[in-house]
């Protein structure tokens, strides 16, 4: 049996708050196989973001365990947990978190040259991200000088740039007009039918869902199937 590119199993995640315990995650189960595309929706606040947070090894669960092609990540010492989040994750926040001072194909080869790719080319890779985000006519720009939207995109690219095992995409497209949202999830398409990338989306865009192979929600902390009103 073909082993999950991500499997999460019975993630519990609670916050503290000035009114006590918050619990966000309940025994929350998901397996995402290569080549799978899906969508989690839901309203702001419903836990989405901690979901991919979790899945990403950015924040740890009180219980359960986090497996990328069958290893259980939560067992990792801190350095082995992290060189096994920048080789098989791609991860797009809804916000860029671009380098200021680096221009955007700088700003894409970064994790490359991180994994020891030459500056050459790692540059040569960004060039062709950013091309195919529509963004080459920016690669020496710095953040400062493009608009939100662009911004986006040349995080986008740099979420891409390791050719990562799991692309884990928060709002990606929020702040970016409908040409441009098209343009991006052809990427996270190709991402997955293409190059067997596993591509989980939190959307508010339920346009986009209609592309995707399942669409998750959560209720009472767990992910069910979303069904449409």
């Amino acid at each position: 049996m073909t082993v999950p590119v991500l499997e999460l199993l019975g993630i519990k995640r609670v916050y503290k708050t000035a009114a006590g315990e918050l619990n966000v995650l309940s025994d929350a189960d998901l397996k995402l196989q290569a080549g799978e595309l899906v969508g989690l929706i839901g309203p702001s606040g419903s836990g989405k973001s901690t979901l991919l947070h979790t899945a990403g090894l950015l924040e740890r669960p009180e219980a359960g365990a986090v497996l990328l092609d069958g290893i259980d990540c939560l067992k990792l010492d801190d350095k082995a947990r992290t060189a096994m989040r920048r080789s098989k994750i791609g991860f797009v926040y809804q916000f860029h978190h671009l380098l200021p001072e680096f221009n955007a194909a700088d700003n894409v080869a970064m994790p490359l040259m991180i994994a020891g790719v030459s500056r050459k080319a790692a540059r040569e890779t960004a060039l062709e991200l950013l091309a195919e985000m529509g963004l080459d006519h920016r690669a020496d720009h710095q953040p400062g000088q493009m608009s939100g939207g662009e911004q986006q995109r040349v995080a986008i690219a740099r979420a891409l740039a390791n050719t990562p095992r799991l692309v884990i995409a928060d709002e990606p497209t929020g702040n970016l007009d409908p040409a441009t949202t098209a343009r991006v999830f052809a990427t996270f398409i190709k991402m997955a039918r293409e190059e067997g990338a596993s591509v989980l989306v939190a959307t508010h865009n339920h346009a986009l869902t209609t592309h995707m192979d399942r669409v998750l929600t959560l209720e009472d902390g767990k992910l069910v199937p979303y069904e449409p009103e």
